[in-house]
């Protein structure tokens, strides 16, 4: 029997992370030493005050379900948190998602049709680009590699790819991949032609808690953005909570009711005792929080240090666990392009092949995130694996 199948999945590319991850994989299993700087996963264990109260939860019986936007004490907690960002949005206007990313999944599926424009800031996290295919939406891409990634400098681009058929602009910052912190001028650009083209914005805050020496903004609190922006987080991050499955989205109480069709004809609702422990995680893990974000600031300084003594310059993120690599003239690509006579390129693509087979370290190409040329290495790693995985890099010609 040969199956048919739609076309809004056959036009979507399988995740680029999770495939450099599942090659890590194999090769460990037959026994290799990889050092994987491929995932976005804190290497920090779940904080024990949330493990326990999800435990108790358990025992208490929330093993049912719960209302599909989510239990009330954990969208009151969501709303005060995010009063304490400047953002008024009461339990009403929040969803509880199983993962920041069902959350983002669900705004663009109530968004977005058949040729609407959705603008992605490049470089752009690899499922922003997969949603918008599976709605039938039509990319515009404003490409931030000239800047250092920084949105400021880049606010004219906007503004030529920002019009009035515009439906939706996506908004990550702090970034993946890249880390960056975009500055309140760059966001009041942002304010500007969304007011002045009627667009509703989404700002996937997912790695708010996690800067160095900046804050971030949330684009909600700006006058004009209240009615249309969609405000996006979760607990995978901060938390270090990835395998619990916990996001939300908060915005209009309109988008909220048509949201929470899909949300309940899909999911149904997040698990029950996972959103009782949302609520510890929200209240009571503040130093937690703080104790791994000046050991990712460590580590992020460490790997940058590292990277300039083999004479590599980056782009040194201000928030997340991110950065992104050059990789376009780095020794192993141009033997092997002299080796197959071809002119050399910027592949990074066979650069993070050849880096995961020769120096058995894993990254993620640019590519997968509209922007070649470059690798993203992930520094949520042990600053002994993050050092083995560098001087790996070095020795086999990759920097």
């Amino acid at each position: 029997m040969t199956m048919d199948f739609t076309d809004r999945l056959t036009r979507v590319e399988p995740s680029a992370t999770l495939a450099i991850s599942a090659l890590a994989t194999e090769l460990e299993n037959e026994g290799a030493d990889v050092v994987d700087l491929s995932v976005g996963e804190p290497d920090f264990p779940t904080p024990e005050n949330i493990v326990e109260a999800g435990k108790a939860a358990m025992d208490a019986g929330h093993t049912g379900y719960t209302t599909s936007a989510g239990i009330i004490e954990l969208r009151e907690a969501i709303s005060e948190k995010l009063a304490d960002d400047g953002l008024d949005h009461g339990p009403e206007e929040i969803i509880v998602t199983p993962g920041a990313k069902q959350a983002l999944y669900e705004i663009v599926q109530a968004l977005v049709e058949d040729g609407d424009e959705v603008v992605l800031l490049d470089p752009a996290w690899v499922s922003y680009e997969a949603m918008v295919k599976m709605a039938g939406g039509d990319l515009t891409r404003v490409d931030l590699s000239e800047t250092d990634f920084q949105l400021e400098p880049a606010l004219d681009d906007l503004a030529d790819a920002v019009s009035d058929e515009t439906e939706l602009l996506v908004v990550n910052s702090p970034s993946n991949p890249t880390g960056a912190v975009y500055s309140d001028a760059a966001l009041e650009g942002v304010r500007d032609l969304a007011v002045e083209h009627d667009v509703t914005v989404i700002s996937d805050e997912i790695y708010k808690e996690i800067t160095y020496g900046v804050e971030q903004t949330s684009l909600g609190t700006l006058e004009g953005m209240a009615d249309r922006t969609v405000t996006v987080n979760g607990f995978s991050k901060a938390y270090s909570m990835t395998g619990w499955r916990l996001g939300y989205f908060a915005g209009p109480e309109d988008l909220i009711d048509q949201a929470g069709k899909l949300h309940s004809h899909s999911v149904s609702s997040a698990a029950n005792f996972v959103q009782h422990a949302g609520v510890e995680a929200l209240e009571n893990t503040d130093e937690a929080v703080e104790e791994m974000v000046a050991a990712f600031e460590e580590r992020r300084d460490l790997v940058v240090d590292l990277l300039d003594d083999h004479g590599v310059d980056v782009a040194v993120p201000d928030g997340a666990f991110y950065m992104m690599l050059p990789v376009d003239d780095s020794e192993a690509l141009r033997a092997s392009d002299d080796a197959s006579g071809d002119q050399p390129r910027a592949d990074d693509q066979a650069w993070c092949e050849g880096a995961l087979e020769d120096a058995h370290v894993a990254t993620v190409p640019g590519s997968a995130f509209g922007t070649p040329g470059y690798a993203r290495i992930s520094y949520a790693a042990s600053e002994e694996r993050l050092e083995e995985g560098i001087e790996r890099l070095a020795e086999e010609g990759y920097l």
